[in-house]
């Protein structure tokens, strides 16, 4: 997991942490956890968390970037992950914030009703650096906690 990978003509260890939110901040990711208190809406086929984590694995793996940590919230979503930086973050999370807007808002009806566009144009993205990479993951997981 911590390992220097390769590509091509570079050597890198490259993880970075994500975080973006729905448009207007709504709690429009749905779960099936208690502690959340945000169940999936009436017409829909399920909980939005779950589909959207399945979206952005899918996104990862096809451009060879490892999920290290992910976790969704009512309002945002967290991201730890590897990636190449030729290919660069920003094109990741453009990739995975426009697919997972589109696939959602096809699949939940109440997406559509609810906000005009899924997700806003804004994101946070850190480098881990130094970081333990354990303390990072810890953090990531615990936001359900916090």
């Amino acid at each position: 997991m911590d390992a220097v990978k390769h590509n091509h003509n570079i050597t890198y260890r490259c993880h970075y942490h994500v975080v973006w939110c729905p448009k207007y901040r709504r709690k429009v990711i749905t779960s099936l956890d208690p502690k959340l208190n945000n169940p999936p809406i009436p017409g829909d086929p399920g909980p939005v968390d779950a589909r959207l984590k399945e979206i952005i694995q899918d996104v990862c793996k096809e451009h060879d970037s490892e999920i290290l940590e992910l976790e969704t919230m009512p309002d945002h979503v967290h991201l730890l992950v590897d990636c190449d930086p030729q290919y660069g973050i920003n094109k990741l999370v453009r990739l995975i914030k426009g697919r997972s807007s589109r696939l959602l808002r096809q699949e939940y009806p109440s997406l559509k009703r609810r906000i005009p566009t899924l997700w806003t144009n804004s994101y946070f993205v850190a480098t881990v650096g130094g970081t333990p990479l354990e303390i990072v993951k810890q953090y990531v997981e615990n936001q359900r906690n916090v």
